[in-house]
Formats: structure tokens, C-alpha cells, sequence
């Protein structure tokens, strides 16, 4: 029981620190990629379908992403929804591609940035924090059914507190990685 409980524990505190590299990944640095524009829906014959899923996304220079729409007539529905996006891009259209500049980020924008991914990473290790909580509330009620002894309790919960502390430090690393790749003019 105790096992399974840790294992379920770790499991959940991995995806966790999943979603903080995939949070983390939006969050533009001075230098394009593709990943940047995933999380853009398309209005595609009245339907939000996802950008990758109407048109072709690469990368045309290190600040430049193209956009070529399987469809012509989506061009402009896809320009729109770039540009509408919370990313800040301006889009134009050249032929049958969009190219979207990444504009070099201020000191201004990179403070801000920086805030945001300090915000993302705060709200993973509370959510590690919460599965540390939950997995020892686990622990009490099996103790309070007398299913396992106080000491065995005891040291399971010593062993998701290292659990936490690991995946903590994690998130702490993670955190530094991009505030260095954000300062990096």
C-alpha cells in the first residue's frame, strides 16, 4: 500500500514538472521557434482547431517563423488569430506564407517575463507541495484504519518529504535555466 502510494505520489509530482517545462517553452525568449505559436486556435470552417492542424509551421531565420496554410483561403483567418493571440506578434502575409518576426524583447518586456515564469514555477511547487499533502493524508487515514504501523508511516512520510524536496529543487533549476536564457540579451 505504502508503495503504490509513493509511486502514484512521484508519478503525479513528474507530470507536474511536465507542465512547468511545457509552461516554461511558451514563454518566448529574444530567439523564435515553432513551439511558440502550438497553443493558437484557428477558426477552420467554424471550429477552433489548433494552428499545426490547417497549416505547416517553420522556422524561416533564428527571428522569423513562416506559416504556410494548407488551405489559401485560411490566411487570413490564421493572421488574425496570430495576431490576436496574447503573444504580441504582427504577422504579414507574403505570398502564400505568413512570416512572423519575433521582435527583440526590451528590458522592460524581459522584467515581465521573467515575472511570469517565477509565477509558473511558484504554482508547480505549490502543486508539488499539494500532492505531498494529500499523499500524507493518505498515510494518517491508513494509519487510523491500523493498516500500517506508526512507524512504517512515519518513514513514508520521510520518504515523500524527499520526494518533495527533489522535485522542489527541480522546479528551482528549471526556473534558473530560463531566467538565464531570458537575460541573455
Amino acid at each position: 500500500m505504502i508503495a503504490d502510494l509513493k509511486k502514484t505520489t512521484e508519478q503525479k509530482m513528474k507530470k507536474t514538472l511536465e507542465s512547468l517545462k511545457v509552461d516554461l517553452g511558451k514563454v518566448r525568449t529574444g530567439r523564435a521557434h515553432t513551439g511558440l505559436l502550438d497553443h493558437i486556435a484557428v477558426d477552420y470552417y467554424g471550429t477552433p482547431t489548433p494552428l499545426s492542424g490547417v497549416a505547416n509551421v517553420t522556422l524561416l531565420d533564428a527571428r522569423t517563423i513562416g506559416v504556410t496554410p494548407w488551405e489559401k483561403k485560411l490566411i487570413s483567418a490564421i493572421e488574425k488569430a496570430i495576431r490576436e493571440s496574447d503573444l504580441g506578434l504582427n504577422p504579414a502575409t507574403a505570398g502564400d506564407t505568413i512570416r512572423v518576426p519575433m521582435p527583440a524583447l526590451t528590458e522592460e518586456r524581459r522584467k515581465e517575463l521573467i515575472k511570469v515564469v517565477r509565477s509558473e514555477a511558484e504554482n508547480a511547487k505549490v502543486a508539488v507541495r499539494n500532492q505531498r499533502r494529500d499523499a500524507n493524508n493518505s498515510l494518517k487515514e491508513l494509519l487510523k484504519k491500523k493498516e500500517v504501523s506508526e512507524d512504517e508511516e512515519r518513514r513514508a512520510q520521510e520518504e515523500i518529504q524527499k520526494l518533495t524536496d527533489r522535485h522542489i529543487a527541480e522546479v528551482d533549476r528549471l526556473l534558473q535555466q530560463k531566467e538565464a536564457e531570458l537575460l541573455a540579451v
